[in-house]
């Protein structure tokens, strides 16, 4: 077998170079929302929403294959579910009359069911174990761009409002003290957090993308205090677990997003070891 770089290098194997940019491209925006799930306790939220973002997946393929909308591609129904699911997650959220634990659970199982059920409505065989699970054979050129720009555009918007967010997250009195619009910044960091999960859902699966958004950064808090600090410590993290979890996968011949977790997870608890030493 010819070594990962060796194929990467050559080209022969172009999904593979496709689910490197992709993981290269999505470090960052990771490592930055990541930071903030940890701090405001986003994981079920985000949780919600990588299970929620099946049913676009579903309304994508069946549209495409059912109503003949050749534009209409399962990619581009994810993103615009995790738009809408981020969008419906932080109105209900602001509005607050309802447990969020009872609506997140809703919004999971609905979200989910709904895609199942029209990946069976359509013609054509359609696993829908490559989207829990990933696959990077479904990556293309598009995707890679497409990520490559949600990417930037996320970043770019996390530095440009990182005061207000970090002020939302920590305090939200506070906040409110200072000026700030919580409602509307509560509503950017949701809908960050929602484009961010929707990244790496080909790469990793919805099933595991979630271990890439909270682990890295559960890792770089347990070492680092300051927000900036974790976020850029968990972002060089993902852009690490992300790469051996594909080389480990291709040497092994296993699921890259099931290794790349693995591998996560024992990382964690290295971490937490070598924390609680230092603690002692």
């Amino acid at each position: 077998m010819d070594s990962f770089w060796s194929v990467f290098w050559s080209g022969d194997v172009p999904f593979l170079r496709y689910a490197v940019l992709a993981s290269l491209f999505s470090s960052v925006p990771f490592g930055m929302m990541g930071g903030f799930v940890v701090v405001k306790r986003m994981s079920a939220m985000a949780g919600a929403v990588s299970h929620a973002i099946i049913g676009g997946v579903g309304v994508g393929v069946y549209l495409q294959v059912v109503w003949k909308l050749s534009w209409m591609s399962p990619t581009w129904g994810a993103m615009f579910a995790s738009v809408v699911v981020g969008l419906l997650i932080g109105w209900l959220s602001l509005r607050g009359r309802e447990r969020m634990d009872t609506l997140l659970g809703a919004v999971w199982v609905i979200g989910m069911s709904v895609g199942l059920v029209l990946l069976s409505l359509t013609p054509t065989y359609t696993d829908p174990m490559s989207y829990l699970f990933g696959n990077i054979l479904l990556l293309s050129v598009g995707d890679v761009w497409l990520v490559g720009i949600l990417g930037m555009v996320v970043s770019i918007l996390t530095f440009m409002f990182y005061p207000q967010l970090q002020a939302v997250s920590f305090d939200e009195d506070f906040a409110v003290t200072r000026g700030v619009r919580v409602g509307f910044f509560q509503m950017l960091l949701v809908l960050l957090v929602s484009l961010t999960v929707f990244l790496m859902l080909q790469v990793m699966g919805s099933l595991m993308v979630i271990a890439l958004l909270t682990l890295p950064a559960a890792m770089a808090s347990l070492f680092y205090n300051k927000l900036s600090s974790v976020m850029i410590a968990a972002s060089l993290l993902v852009v690490v677990f992300s790469l051996l979890g594909l080389v480990v996968s291709y040497y092994a011949d296993l699921p890259p997003g099931s290794v790349t977790v693995l591998l996560l997870a024992v990382g964690y608890v290295v971490s937490l070891m070598v924390k609680s030493r230092q603690g002692r």
